[in-house]
């Protein structure tokens, strides 16, 4: 094979993959490659880590709660049970975000990632560098915690 055939594969392969961006290369964008293919990417991976650190700490509290601490004084045995209420809230809360996730990673895939749910317009990147997980844009999620404030949950 020669250097040049081996150019042009290289060439080829840096067409067909999107580089890996920063947030500083998303910032810098111009709006009309919103949520174009190499920004799609950034943002599936960015979710994905999260989705796999959930799971890294379920599994570690699964783990920490099979761990049989006896312990005889009431006070220390006190003191684990809250520990574990906390983990387990923790990870309940989680388990609700987890949930958030997997929605977005399928939004990524359907199209209509980075898009508000309620009004169907840009959500922006520097919110979903913030919360990758969002569904709402800034304006209709103030909307909702207004109407939540005023009628309750």
């Amino acid at each position: 094979m020669t250097a040049k055939t081996v150019t042009a594969k290289t060439a080829t392969a840096a067409r067909k993959a999107p580089r890996e961006l920063t947030e500083e290369d998303i910032l810098k964008a111009p709006e009309k490659d919103y949520m174009n293919e190499a920004q799609l990417t950034f943002f599936r991976r960015r979710l994905e880590d999260i989705r796999d650190q959930i799971l890294r700490n379920a599994d570690d509290t699964g783990e920490h709660l099979r761990e049989n601490e006896i312990t005889t004084d009431p006070s220390d045995r006190a003191t684990l049970e809250e520990e574990y209420t906390l983990e387990l809230r923790t990870r309940d809360r989680e388990r609700k975000l987890l949930k958030k996730v997997e929605k977005s990673l399928r939004m990524i895939e359907d199209g209509s990632y980075g898009y508000c749910e309620e009004t169907g317009e840009p959500i922006g990147v520097p919110r979903l560098i913030a919360r990758p997980m969002t569904t709402l844009s800034i304006e209709a999620q103030e909307r909702r915690e207004r109407v939540q404030k005023l009628y309750g949950d």
